[in-house]
């Protein structure tokens, strides 16, 4: 691997969130916490994981980052709500005309994502129907992968409210 300086922006004073509900595939979890860790933003796993996350199982996975994921775990989406009362949800399905693009996206603000093979459970779209925005494909491809779709979604956040500006960046 190259040695040298990275190229690097300073953490969000306050960070977005993301909120995995129910996810089901191990690596695509482990790809999402690499981001959160890369990008200062808590992990929120909600709900029922089709996999563990105890220390050895991690460990065995290889996530060699995972200490420094700020990871937190809730029982159910109300759970979660009522941890994080106030946040603002953006609500990522393939199902809805808005595209991400057009989200205001704000510093603390939650980006949540379903499960795998379903996406999000209808009762939280039907809850929240003017919080859902999708990531537009350009091919008969039904969705993207889960942890390629949060990158996309937290980098566009991120970019929205200028915490990529060219002057804040630096190698360190």
């Amino acid at each position: 691997m190259p040695a040298g300086p990275k190229l690097r922006a300073p953490r969000l004073d306050t960070p977005f969130h993301i909120a995995l509900v129910e996810p089901e595939i191990p690596p695509n979890t482990g790809a999402v916490a690499r981001t959160c860790a890369a990008t200062g933003s808590p992990l929120h796993l909600v709900g029922e994981l089709g996999f563990r996350i105890d220390e050895q199982s991690v460990r065995r996975a290889g996530l060699d980052y995972w200490h420094l994921v700020d990871l937190r775990r809730h029982e159910s989406f109300e759970a979660f709500l009522e941890a994080e009362p106030g946040r603002r949800l953006h609500l990522f399905t393939a199902n809805t005309d808005r595209s991400y693009l057009d989200a205001d996206f704000q510093p603390g603000d939650v980006l949540v994502f379903g499960r795998e093979s379903v996406g999000l459970p209808q009762s939280i779209l039907e809850r929240f129907p003017d919080r859902a925005v999708a990531i537009p494909t350009l091919g008969e491809v039904r969705s993207l992968n889960l942890s390629n779709a949060v990158a996309i979604a937290l980098y566009e956040a991120l970019r929205q409210v200028d915490a990529l500006a060219t002057e804040k960046l630096s190698m360190g």
